[in-house]
């Protein structure tokens, strides 16, 4: 199988959580082969992504002649169809693309295209909710769940760790969290270290399990 420099990405599905990856993918440099079974979809986006066919990604042949089988990564990005989305997922698997990540539309979805093969799922609905809902009842100025129970909060200092250097802080131990970084007025983001002092008006990044980064950003 062909490894490209970059790693092009195969997006299967235009919807609109499809089309804004493949958008994003084609302006980070990355090649894309973008495939939809509705022409109109792939006529409006003709020129703005790297590749884009009309074919059905539910038949084998149609992703072979197409070269799939030679890209490393693949998202199925296929909407509300879970027919489609399953089988097409388990066309890649039988390809033995390296690298197959899946979008679901509920948890059973998720759990079936796992157990087929693909090596990430991704909720994007539920993932945006999730995080929306975490900017609108806290501090938190941005929220990442980076695992199942591993989150990155981006936050402001809370008033006790002000002026105090971390490592005197007894953070972790208390809180179960890390600072990893922080940002003062007007400055760029710096690696956080024992010695670091928490000023008002800094901004910080905290790693830790979700429910502690959250209790840790509901501090005054």
């Amino acid at each position: 199988m062909a490894e490209y420099k970059g790693d092009p990405v195969v997006v299967i599905g235009l919807g609109r959580f499809g089309t804004s990856l493949a958008l994003e993918l084609t302006r980070r440099g990355t090649e894309v082969l973008a495939i939809d079974s509705r022409p109109k979809i792939t006529q409006s986006l003709a020129g703005r992504i790297t590749q884009i066919a009309t074919a059905d990604a539910t038949d084998i042949e149609a992703l072979r002649q197409l070269g799939v089988p030679d890209f490393y990564q693949a998202v199925v990005a296929v909407g509300s169809d879970v027919e489609a989305s399953i089988l097409t997922t388990s066309l890649l698997v039988e390809l033995e693309i390296n690298d197959i990540w899946a979008k679901a539309i509920s948890t059973q979805h998720g759990r079936i295209l796992s157990r087929i093969g693909a090596h990430h799922v991704v909720f994007p609905e539920h993932d945006m909710g999730e995080r929306v809902a975490h900017l609108v009842s806290g501090r938190m100025l941005d929220y990442m769940q980076v695992d199942e129970d591993f989150a990155l909060a981006k936050t402001t200092p809370p008033k006790e760790y002000v002026g105090i250097p971390l490592g005197q802080s007894n953070l972790r131990r208390k809180y179960g969290v890390t600072i990893v970084a922080v940002k003062p007025p007007g400055e760029e983001f710096t690696y956080a270290t024992a010695e670091t002092e928490l000023s008002y008006g800094d901004v910080i990044l905290v790693s830790g399990r979700t429910e502690q980064v959250e209790r840790f950003a509901e501090l005054p």
